[in-house]
């Protein structure tokens, strides 16, 4: 007789799975304060594969992970932070600009492990299917695989930060890929200097968390 896929799924996860899931997705925090041990070299493998996993338009897998480990590359990377990061600064005036210059934006001093992920444009794998109407989806497939390399990352005690003060093109031309690859996020990856449940950017006084119920809309 053929399982109950339903119940199967069901004994599969149990009430400790779905508290432990729950942790995991609350923890899940952009950190920018990073130790700076290294990352065994077999784990972030495992993580990249894990991230590998996800979900993509098409089963298009567009992701490319560039490894930036030469001291020459980090340094290009780092000064189209501080270049971008002082145009926003730029930008703002009063208490907001001063709570700004306090933000911890970055890891990229300490991180061990710094990622590049990029969308291929050009793939052919996946033939089109699912992003005709909307070719965004593939970058959405990209952000798909970062989210599932931030859950695993924290699986391991590791925390990731996104760092999206950068100038794009420039990134990209530093890191000598494809024209065709579309930088979607810098990540660093390594063991958290600190946890805290909450966002940073909350207890800095940037911007509080907003409830669930002001965002679902019923039509």
């Amino acid at each position: 007789m053929a399982p109950d896929t339903d119940r199967e799924c069901g004994r599969r996860f149990d009430a400790g799975f779905h508290d432990e899931f729950g942790a995991l997705l609350a923890w899940r925090r952009d950190v920018r304060r990073f130790l700076p041990d290294a990352i065994a070299p077999a784990l972030v493998e495992e993580l990249l594969a894990k991230a590998h996993t996800a979900p993509s338009v098409g089963n298009s897998q567009p992701w490319r992970f560039v490894l930036v480990e030469s001291a020459e590359a980090r340094a290009w990377v780092r000064e189209s932070f501080l270049r971008a990061n002082a145009d926003a600064l730029a930008d703002l005036s009063g208490e907001r600009a001063a709570t700004y210059a306090r933000l911890k934006l970055s890891g990229l001093d300490v991180a061990p492990v710094q990622i590049a992920v990029f969308c291929d444009e050009a793939t052919e794998q996946g033939a089109g299917l699912g992003r005709r109407t909307m070719p965004e989806t593939l970058a959405y497939s990209v952000v798909c695989a970062i989210h599932t390399l931030w859950l695993a990352a924290r699986a391991y005690g590791l925390g990731l930060g996104w760092v999206s003060i950068l100038e794009p093109e420039v990134v990209t031309k530093s890191l000598n890929v494809p024209s065709e690859w579309r930088l979607i996020a810098y990540l660093c990856l390594g063991l958290p200097e600190e946890e805290h449940l909450d966002p940073e950017l909350e207890r800095a006084g940037w911007q509080d968390r907003q409830g669930l119920k002001e965002r679902i809309v019923k039509r």
